[in-house]
């Protein structure tokens, strides 16, 4: 993304996300910044900052203060501190057999990120990427709550895959992948098939692939964009089967439009996802 103000939003909706995908409510954020103070006009990180605080206060937290150093290389991010009531804590671990997986956005980020450096993504392509990434996971942390569920995460650099094995060995229970259902930002496909994927892609599939069994029918782009490294990503929601299609329901109402049952919790094998 070449515009900072735009940086700034995704950057803090990413790090905003880790609080939504437990099912809590950001309270405070503090701001931590390397910048490259001789070869960056100070405009830049201005820009920056305006978007992680507009994305702060869209999520109802405060900007409490935050850290900055001289670096070569430009990096933003938050530290987020949120609240959520004990009882009501959401982890990676509490998947059921049985139950439905749904996933709030679509796949494709890293490798379309990948394309735009290139040159290569349209300019529509790219604002809608960039859209996706700067949308908070907050309505959809919040309709999972009000629906009930069991496990959820949120989808980022480690992918669907990485993070839906995650789940599995977390909560000790199986995974199958409908691939046919899964969202993705159209796009992808062709620039996974032109061999323009980010190095984390690879080391995702990498660290991974022992415990994903693919049918030889996924096409390879396919695989490609499930290893994708995201930013910003959507939630990965598991719940009982009879509310997964309340729960997709309320969140297209809400403006989530892309999101979608996608696989189910299975006893076995344990801790290993399979793609169909």
């Amino acid at each position: 993304v070449d515009d900072p103000y735009t940086f700034g939003q995704i950057a803090a909706a990413n790090a905003l996300s880790d609080v939504y995908a437990m099912g809590g409510k950001p309270l405070t954020a503090m701001n931590m910044v390397c910048f490259p103070v001789k070869s960056m006009d100070i405009t830049v990180l201005k820009a920056i900052l305006r978007g992680g605080v507009d994305k702060i206060l869209e999520a109802g937290a405060l900007l409490v203060g935050g850290h900055s150093i001289e670096d070569d290389e430009l990096k933003y991010g938050l530290s987020v501190t949120g609240t959520v009531h004990p009882k009501r804590l959401v982890t990676n671990s509490g998947a059921k057999a049985g139950d439905k997986l749904i996933l709030t956005k679509p796949l494709g980020t890293g490798i379309i990120s990948t394309a735009v450096k290139a040159e290569m993504a349209d300019a529509e392509t790219t604002a809608r990427v960039a859209d996706s990434m700067a949308t908070l996971n907050k309505k959809a942390a919040e309709l999972m709550q009000e629906i009930g569920i069991h496990a959820a995460t949120d989808v980022t650099g480690f992918g669907l895959i990485g993070h839906t094995v995650q789940m599995a060995e977390n909560s000790r229970v199986g995974v199958t992948i409908f691939s046919a259902s899964v969202p993705v930002f159209p796009e992808a496909a062709g620039f996974a098939e032109q061999g323009l994927c980010p190095a984390g892609l690879h080391r995702n599939r990498e660290f991974y692939s022992p415990s994903v069994i693919i049918d030889d029918k996924v096409p390879s782009y396919t695989q490609d964009i499930f290893f994708d490294p995201q930013t910003s990503g959507g939630l990965l929601i598991s719940l009982a089967p009879s509310k997964a299609s309340r729960l997709k329901d309320k969140l297209r109402q809400a403006g989530i439009t892309e999101a979608a049952i996608i696989g189910e919790v299975t006893r076995q094998p344990r801790g290993k996802v399979t793609v169909r």
